[in-house]
């Protein structure tokens, strides 16, 4: 292989990490994991006087458990499907289609 070909594998190995990491359903499952974790806490430790304030529902532990749930949800969609960046030929088809088509 030429050392051409070396550095394009090199670009779409980083590519395709760089599409990992920063993968938007990471970003949203782990901030409301990490929220989630603290309103059940908060829920949890919960007075009398905080319960009588909701009408006797625990909102923060309802709230903190549905937080939670949904940051565990983008978490494990994010593992069982993971973000695939284009192919170098699809990301240089789209960049020639665009220019002759609107004259």
């Amino acid at each position: 292989m030429s050392d051409y070909q070396h550095e394009v594998e090199e670009l779409e190995r980083e590519s395709a990490t760089a599409a990992r990491l920063f993968d938007v359903r990471r970003i949203i499952g782990g901030l409301f994991t990490v929220y989630g974790v603290i309103v059940t806490i908060a829920g949890l430790m919960a007075t009398d006087a905080d319960l009588k304030k909701a009408q006797n529902i625990n909102i923060n532990l309802w709230t903190g458990l549905g937080m939670l749930a949904l940051g565990l949800f983008f978490l494990i969609w994010q593992q069982l499907r993971p973000a695939v960046p284009p192919a170098a030929g699809e990301m240089a088809d789209e960049g020639d289609g665009g220019a002759g088509e609107g004259a």
